[in-house]
């Protein structure tokens, strides 16, 4: 439009000038010839703004369409934006939860833990008081195993020596009864019997062999076995002789003299023995009388048979136990400490 206007100007300009007369017309030639110079030079400038204009109009459009891109793209941005903040919003919220639940456990569970530690400390205490004692008790204990093991070491060798010293006792026992048997073997049978009895020799004589009934006066024969004793009995110095009396028990119809009842019989009987032993050589010492009258029977007194078994002298020979008696007593002094 603006080239129109000025085409049509410049028509006006130069029909004016040709209708003008002279001079005048060819001055306002020039002036409308220099108008229409600056009009194009006008007309030159318009139209390079103009282009210009259109130019700077294309970059500015798509710079505005760019804008509008990048406004739609950073609207789409903040959209996703703020999804994700609104997500990052609500995982921040769970975890803070999340979190605080867990302060709770934790403290809680510190709080459970430290009783948990206190009672464990306690018991550890506990445990180390009685593993001190236990220590000390095992020290003891060790200190006595020691002491009983030396005390058991000490009794083994007593009793090795009892066990020897018994041993020979009862080879002595055995010897003794084998050389009081082979003295009275020609008194053996049912009036005299030579037996080993707890660690002792036993001679049981009958009062058929000794003693004629109520008598105290031992007869020849049986004079003749206690002398064969006697002469055994002076070949074993160490060996005690017991002499018992013993009677049945049918009391004295007429009681005389020193003899009341069978109390007296036995005792005088034993003391009418010991004195024939003593008389043989053996040592008044060695010799004990005592009378049992009718109080420790070896049979039934309900028949004649067995209370002539009961009317009867035992002569009971026993060791001397000195080298026994020593170690028992070493082994009870021992024990005493």
């Amino acid at each position: 439009m603006k080239n129109f206007s000025s085409f049509a100007l410049a028509g006006v300009l130069l029909t004016a000038a040709t209708a003008l007369p002279g001079c005048v017309a060819s001055k306002k030639y020039d002036d409308l010839k220099a108008r229409q110079a600056a009009t194009e030079q006008a007309r030159a400038d318009v139209e390079r703004q103009q282009r210009q204009a259109v130019a700077e109009l294309k970059k500015a459009t798509d710079e505005l369409t760019e804008l509008r891109l990048q406004a739609r793209r950073l609207q789409d941005d903040s959209t996703a934006t703020g999804r994700n903040l609104r997500r990052t919003q609500q995982l921040y919220a769970q975890l803070t939860d999340s979190y605080d639940r867990l302060l709770k456990n934790s403290d809680r569970a510190m709080a459970d833990k430290s009783a948990d530690y206190n009672k464990v400390a306690k018991d550890l205490a506990r445990r180390e008081a009685e593993l001190g004692e236990l220590d000390t008790n095992l020290k003891k204990s060790r200190a006595d195993i020691d002491k009983l093991t030396q005390d058991l070491t000490t009794r083994e060798a007593k009793l090795a020596e009892l066990t020897t010293a018994l041993a020979e006792k009862d080879r002595a026992v055995n010897d003794l009864r084998t050389s009081v048997a082979a003295a009275l073997r020609g008194f053996q049978g049912t009036d005299l019997q030579v037996q080993m009895k707890d660690g002792k020799v036993y001679v049981s004589l009958s009062e058929q062999l000794l003693f004629k009934s109520g008598s105290t006066k031992v007869d020849p024969k049986g004079q003749e076995a206690l002398k064969q004793l006697a002469a055994v009995l002076n070949t074993q110095p160490d060996v005690n002789v017991v002499i018992e009396g013993h009677t049945d028990n049918v009391p004295f119809s007429r009681p005389a003299g020193a003899m009341q009842d069978n109390w007296d019989l036995s005792v005088l009987r034993a003391t009418e023995i010991a004195r024939l032993l003593t008389a043989g050589g053996v040592a008044p010492a060695r010799v004990t009388a005592s009378g049992r009258s009718q109080y420790v029977p070896v049979a039934p007194n309900d028949t004649p048979p067995n209370k002539a078994l009961n009317r009867r002298t035992e002569i009971i020979l026993t060791p001397k136990l000195n080298e026994l008696l020593k170690i028992l007593d070493s082994n009870s002094t021992t024990t005493g400490k």
